[in-house]
């Protein structure tokens, strides 16, 4: 059986980056496009989830997954704000050659692999049950008929009968590769094998009339989620989610995850940097108001570190006026777009391997969060770093909201960054 895993990195890089029923035959619906009625004549399609595309890169002995050769990929996920209808955005932007995807599905996700049946549908693009994604391309689906609550787990299930090159993915998500076969309709994947990768899949957009904040999170492995337990919804976005769905007060408040492990503002290197995905995968997100930036760590502890096996020169350390022209840069386009962008504060490093970490870089660092906190150029500052910092030594993360490599917080110092943010900055 070939299966997309996700590879585990070597200890250095990880730290730089970081109830069924019936027959689903029977009560598969297709997803047509519904006429235009009272009650959505008020709606727009807002994103609700995503996952910026990143293609894999290999690095020391790992090598790259293998492709999928007539198997079904079924990718459970977790929504921020429900729906009416919902369409799914699927990506080949990172591939060479066409994506062929021979059926796809949607369906409220149950334990494991199952779904739940009853909520099953066929997903169509233009009417059709299957299509081939050009190189370099995206492409929606049909709406489909499928209220969505708030916080709903969804699993969306993508047949691949061709030989395909996992070109366009994911890491550190929830899926299940089956055996040779299209078993998008199936109750289960019995057999199947799980993977922390999502493939091909980008988006999540739901219809509603209500009035809805929706927040794109732009940053690496810190927003990515990284170090927090696998196969879970602990990133600070998550946190979030489930923080303001609880109600504040505020209204809605949507928050979709574009965070990538490793990923640079100024480089690209894991994932494309900051600076040239900002129009793919923020400015494009539907019905977007607010971006959220956490990022320029590895800008930071990448530069004059030379990977093990790495060939060349390592890249240069960066200063701070260069992070802040990044910055700058990403206020300017988003301000042109009529949007809000708040700056998150750089959280400590300190402890992390030598080379990444120098008492040099960190004070880079702090020049940044100084600038962020006091130019008055974000729209509003949140303060991650003094939220996970240990008051006894700033420059250190807190004990308890460490994951253990003294750079990714755990899933309790994702829900402390989460804590930290005023709902009240969205509305």
């Amino acid at each position: 059986m070939v299966l997309l895993k996700r590879y585990a990195l070597p200890s250095l890089l990880a730290l730089a980056l970081v109830a069924c029923s019936g027959d689903p035959a029977n009560v598969a619906a297709t997803a047509t496009a519904p006429a235009p009625t009272a009650a959505t004549a008020n709606a727009r399609w807002i994103g609700t989830w995503g996952a910026s595309p990143f293609g894999f890169q290999a690095f020391g002995p790992a090598p790259a997954p293998q492709p999928f050769v007539n198997q079904t990929v079924r990718q459970k996920l977790r929504i921020s704000v429900g729906g009416s209808q919902v369409r799914i955005r699927f990506s080949n932007e990172l591939g060479t050659t066409p994506l062929v995807i021979g059926a796809a599905t949607i369906a409220l996700a149950g334990n494991d692999s199952a779904v739940d049946t009853a909520s099953l549908r066929t997903l169509t693009f233009g009417g059709e049950t299957s299509v081939a994604l050009p190189p370099g391309a995206p492409a929606l689906t049909d709406p489909v008929e499928l209220a969505v609550a708030d916080l709903a787990e969804l699993a969306i299930s993508v047949y691949l009968p061709a030989e395909t090159a996992p070109a366009t993915m994911h890491m550190g998500r929830s899926a299940y590769v089956s055996a040779a076969g299209d078993f998008t309709q199936a109750p289960s994947l019995d057999g199947a094998e799980q993977s922390t990768n999502h493939v091909f899949l980008t988006g999540v957009y739901v219809l509603t009339t209500e009035d809805v904040a929706v927040v794109a999170a732009l940053g690496d492995s810190i927003t990515d989620g990284a170090a927090s337990t696998p196969h879970s919804y602990n990133a600070w976005p998550d946190h979030f989610a489930t923080r303001v769905s609880a109600g504040t007060g505020t209204g809605k408040i949507a928050i979709v995850n574009h965070g990538i492990s490793g990923n640079q503002v100024l480089r690209d290197g894991a994932g494309s940097s900051a600076l040239a995905r900002f129009d793919r995968d923020v400015l494009s997100t539907p019905g977007l108001t607010h971006v959220v930036v956490l990022e320029g760590i590895n800008d930071i502890g990448i530069g004059g570190f030379a990977f093990p096996g790495a060939e060349g020169p390592p890249p240069a350390e960066r200063t701070a006026a260069e992070l802040i022209a990044g910055y700058r840069q990403l206020i300017a386009r988003a301000h042109a777009s009529g949007l809000k962008i708040f700056g998150a504060t750089l959280t400590p490093f300190e402890g992390t391997f030598a080379g990444y970490y120098t008492r040099a870089k960190d004070e880079v660092r702090l020049q940044v969060n100084e600038w962020i906190r006091d130019s008055g150029e974000f729209d509003a500052v949140i303060d991650f770093e003094a939220a996970i910092r240990d008051e006894a030594n700033p420059r250190v993360m807190k004990a308890e909201y460490d994951s253990g490599d003294k750079l990714h917080p755990g899933d309790v110092g994702y829900r402390r960054m989460a804590e930290a943010i005023d709902p009240a900055l969205f509305r």
